[in-house]
């Protein structure tokens, strides 16, 4: 409900150009908070049942303006593929507008379904839940990583430290802050061959692309990375019996991303990430709406 006039002055306030233009000088306000270095954050990684170490917010100056909105996220339903081959969510109607005069349903949901993030708690006996995740990792500045041809060639394929050199080679350094996200190609299976998505083999085994643990701990250590994002069903590739890439990244206070879509859609570098983030008490993980915006 909107008084008269509300929704002009709204959509002023809210401009493109006049919101981003607020975020940066946010952002400017937070990017001057001294950080420490990535090195120092990595070498005091705690174990898992330590507290996690906050991540550092970004200190890359975010652009003021946009021009085009990328949805990085799958639509969740009962049939999209989860790592369980169970259900993600199912919805019960309570309420139906022509008997009660409005609709409403009660959901079942598996917090690790769908486009969703992995929170640190996720992966250590203590660690921040999805309510504890600071807003100001939230927003971040996006560099996408293509391994296309080489997931195509090897499905169990590891994006590696290599990988990161030759992005950084022709983009330039990883930006501080960002989040660094693994495009194989397989964002389009999930609802196109989803069984090709899974690559469950006669013996049980997932066959589908991951990171490798030693990237991970690279961009720990030599990086300032707040989140890690796959277009995957984990972090860790399908074959994956001890999610070591889990253990290195979510302990360390890092937020990860699962089954991002519409990878190929966004630039190599100069998006911004915005992951919109329920705030659910002392879950593990979420749904999110991702939004890439460049």
């Amino acid at each position: 409900m909107c008084v008269p006039g509300c929704m002009e002055a709204v959509t002023a306030g809210l401009s493109r150009r006049g919101f981003f233009g607020r975020a940066g000088a946010a952002a400017a306000g937070f990017a001057a908070t001294a950080i420490a270095p990535a090195s120092v954050l990595a070498q005091s990684a705690p174990p898992a049942t330590a507290p996690a170490v906050p991540a550092p917010p970004p200190k890359t100056a975010m652009p003021t303006s946009f021009t085009r909105v990328i949805d990085l996220s799958h639509t969740l339903g009962p049939k999209f593929p989860t790592f369980f081959d169970t259900a993600g969510i199912e919805m019960e109607q309570r309420a139906d507008f022509a008997k009660d005069g409005y609709n409403m349903y009660v959901w079942t949901l598996v917090e690790h379904a769908g486009t969703h993030i992995d929170a640190p708690i996720h992966f250590a006996e203590k660690g921040a839940s999805v309510d504890q995740i600071t807003t100001e990792t939230l927003v971040v500045p996006l560099a996408v990583v293509d391994v296309v041809e080489k997931a195509s060639d090897e499905a169990d394929y590891l994006m590696s430290r290599a990988d990161l050199d030759a992005w950084e080679a022709k983009h330039g350094r990883l930006p501080r802050g960002c989040c660094v996200a693994m495009h194989s190609g397989f964002g389009k299976l999930a609802l196109t061959d989803p069984a090709r998505f899974i690559g469950r083999d006669v013996d049980g085994t997932l066959h589908f692309p991951g990171i490798a643990p030693e990237a991970a701990e690279w961009l720990l250590k030599e990086r300032e990375v707040v989140g890690l994002a796959v277009d995957t069903l984990s972090l860790d590739n399908g074959p994956s019996k001890d999610f070591k890439t889990h253990k290195v990244w979510l302990p360390a206070g890092r937020w990860g991303l699962e089954n991002v879509a519409n990878l190929e859609q966004a630039p190599a570098v100069g998006a911004t990430l915005v992951v919109g983030l329920p705030k659910i008490e002392e879950a593990t993980g979420a749904p999110v709406r991702l939004f890439a915006l460049v």
